[in-house]
């Protein structure tokens, strides 16, 4: 695949921001869903197969198809994304096999159940390699940045981050999991593992150690604790998605959070992750 990564729903920095009103949420996961892909490229640097890959219109996608001259992709016929397929996922002693692609579709009905933080909007689908997560492709403003280069300057915009990491039980917390798009929010992604207790917790968000939730936080913890526990909702995907030990230990840290009320303290040597970004 040769074409950049761009167009009206390519970055999200503004498609599903609830002030714009452009492309709504779910319009944009039923596309992430639906869309037939029609470009992949391997994505470098992962210990798993991690696809960029473009998904079109189905009228322009059909067109594309029967067509001796199909017409150019635009950005209001076209998307891009990760796919992370199941069949790429490289076997792990503390994972079940073939679940990580689930944990990234948990990850993103837990942050939006909470609010916070911001994950891109995340289905799991089949695709040219068999069923895995496809996610909305991220723009970064700095292809550089992470959290080493910019906790000096925003390390509370990375509070809602840490707390939503003890909350899922983040076994992979890099300084690279963020994307600083265009509009300079941060995006939380790699959540694949998450959710299971059998793994160390790891992290480079040592800087919150010991320190207390903030208490709006805290008030949609327990909100969301109370929405789980409910019939219907995002509980019963939770439950497709998760085993039942995993669901009953997310809302058992959630209690603890909020009983206890601040950032657990972790050792940098032990609960960090590897390589770092």
């Amino acid at each position: 695949m040769t074409a950049k990564p761009g167009g009206e729903l390519a970055s999200a920095t503004s498609e599903i921001a609830p002030e714009t009103g452009v492309v709504d949420e779910g319009t944009v996961l039923q596309r992430l869903s639906e869309w037939p892909i029609s470009g992949i490229g391997l994505h470098p640097g992962g210990s798993n197969y991690v696809f960029v890959v473009r998904l079109s219109d189905p009228q322009f996608f059909n067109a594309a198809q029967v067509s001796d001259d199909p017409p150019e992709v635009d950005e209001e016929s076209s998307m891009y994304a990760i796919y992370k397929p199941q069949a790429g996922e490289r076997p792990l002693r503390d994972f079940p096999a073939g679940t990580l692609h689930y944990r990234e579709r948990a990850a993103y009905l837990v942050s939006r159940e909470l609010g916070w933080p911001l994950i891109p909007p995340t289905v799991v689908r089949a695709g040219p390699h068999g069923e895995g997560s496809v996610q909305l492709f991220i723009d970064a403003a700095d292809s550089n940045a992470n959290y080493f280069s910019l906790r000096e300057q925003r390390l509370d915009d990375f509070r809602d981050m840490a707390m939503f990491d003890v909350l899922v039980h983040n076994a992979d917390r890099k300084g690279g999991s963020c994307i600083v798009s265009e509009d300079k929010r941060i995006w939380s992604i790699d959540h694949g593992l998450t959710f299971n207790r059998s793994a160390r917790r790891r992290t480079v968000m040592f800087e919150f150690n010991g320190t207390e939730y903030p208490q709006d936080l805290l008030a949609d913890v327990q909100s969301m604790v109370r929405s789980i526990e409910s019939e219907g909702g995002s509980n019963s995907e939770l439950q497709n998605l998760l085993q039942g030990s995993e669901l009953d230990d997310l809302v058992t840290r959630a209690n603890d959070m909020i009983e206890f009320g601040h950032y657990p303290v972790l050792d940098p040597d032990t609960n960090v992750p590897w390589p770092m970004v």
